[in-house]
């Protein structure tokens, strides 16, 4: 946080009931200490004092997180056959590598958020399967050809049947027996916009599909069909693996996280409406060092935590991953910013002397009580204002 005092972890309630107990103190003293007059007496000297500094004050809320991988989510497999060979958990792949075995044939893991859908064997296919594909070969060092952008028009040819051709035919119309001769197949061409986010089987995509699948020890072929690979955001570290050697591939296989460390934070849904992604944060470690980190992800999934209370799921990542290289999983805090006031007067929340017409004062040291108004509080400090004080001011204080 901004300033030392400031960083205090203590909770709300806390500052509550230290304003509750030093706030009774203060009244049950001048209560026994007032002259025949009535007016209160002057405080004796023993009592505690404390001056009244000017600094910026900043709220902040703690809560409890977890460093590691994130969120697990399953793999599943896309083609019938039977599971050969499966990574061991904490294993790291990337693009290219194989992520598990059918009929011991490499999956291999290709980056992308849409998996294969269909065959891709077709000239001039467009699609964001083939983007996927193009992107993937491209980048693992493959000639690819032209990379097609949105607004880009290409010319598809479709083979149209004499079933298709005809309307709904009546019995006898045409064909063997008929004396008619059948309808040949028709071809048909369309043209097809190019779509932000697709891209073109072309035939030198076709060639680099063939080259990267021979290399990669796929079947030879020069197309790319559902579940032949597996598309993930990006590398992954297994988690663990939920099928076993021998089962079929066409179930849930393993699980997988991200390679990087994160921190994930639950907390309820109306606490989680004020946290944006790009907010900074503090993550405390079990040696209490301290690491800055900014919100990443925040879920928009509810689900139930182990009571039963509705959760949402931050993540958190860090700004220097590189100081928990040596953790794998840790308990952590997390402080997350609130409100700040700057170059304000600050003093402990034990100076507050509460008046029954309503408000707050304080005591100044060898004086009367000066009517104070109040700010934020924060870290057993309460900010104050008032005609009657400023930097320097010496008030009495229960703490």
């Amino acid at each position: 946080m901004i300033s030392a005092m400031s960083r205090s972890r203590r909770a709300p309630i806390v500052l509550a009931v230290v304003l509750i107990v030093g706030t009774t103190v203060v009244a049950a003293w001048w209560a026994r200490h007032r002259d025949d007059t009535g007016d209160p007496a002057t405080p004796p000297s023993a009592l505690a004092t404390a001056e009244l500094v000017r600094q910026d004050m900043s709220t902040s809320i703690s809560l409890a997180g977890r460093l590691g991988h994130g969120t697990a989510r399953q793999v599943k497999g896309g083609r019938p056959g039977i599971l050969t060979w499966l990574p061991p958990p904490g294993r790291t792949l990337k693009r290219g590598g194989t992520l598990y075995r059918v009929d011991d044939d490499p999956v291999p893991l290709l980056y992308g958020n849409t998996p294969l859908f269909r065959t891709l064997d077709k000239v001039n296919t467009v699609g964001r399967d083939v983007r996927v594909v193009a992107e993937n070969l491209q980048a693992l060092g493959y000639a690819v050809g032209r990379r097609h952008q949105p607004g880009d028009r290409v010319r598809q040819t479709t083979t149209v049947t004499a079933e298709e051709q005809s309307a709904p035919a009546v019995a006898g119309s045409a064909g063997p027996g008929t004396g008619q001769p059948a309808t040949p197949p028709a071809s048909v061409t369309t043209w097809v916009t190019v779509r932000k986010g697709e891209d073109v089987l072309t035939p030198t995509l076709l060639r680099a599909i063939k080259k990267w699948r021979d290399h990669a020890g796929l079947l030879p072929s020069g197309s790319l069909g559902i579940g032949d690979v597996a598309v993930l955001p990006g590398a992954v570290r297994v988690e663990s693996t939920i099928a076993q050697v021998g089962d079929s591939a066409e179930t849930a296989i393993l699980t997988v996280t991200s390679t990087s460390k994160v921190v994930t934070v639950d907390l309820e849904p109306t606490a989680a409406a004020s946290m944006r992604r790009g907010d900074k944060v503090e993550i405390r470690l079990p040696d209490e060092k301290t690491l800055p980190g900014e919100v990443d992800t925040v879920a928009t999934a509810v689900t139930d935590d182990p009571d039963g209370a509705p959760k949402l799921t931050l993540t958190i990542s860090l700004d220097a991953p590189s100081a928990v290289t040596n953790l794998d999983a840790a308990p952590v805090e997390v402080t997350f910013p609130g409100e700040t006031h700057r170059d304000v007067l600050a003093a402990p929340v034990g100076v507050l002397v509460a008046l029954a017409e309503g408000g707050y004062a304080v005591q100044v040291a060898g004086g009367g009580l000066v009517e104070v108004q109040t700010g934020i509080f924060a870290g057993g400090l309460v900010e104050v204002s008032g005609a009657g004080v400023s930097e320097g001011t010496r008030v009495v204080t229960t703490s």
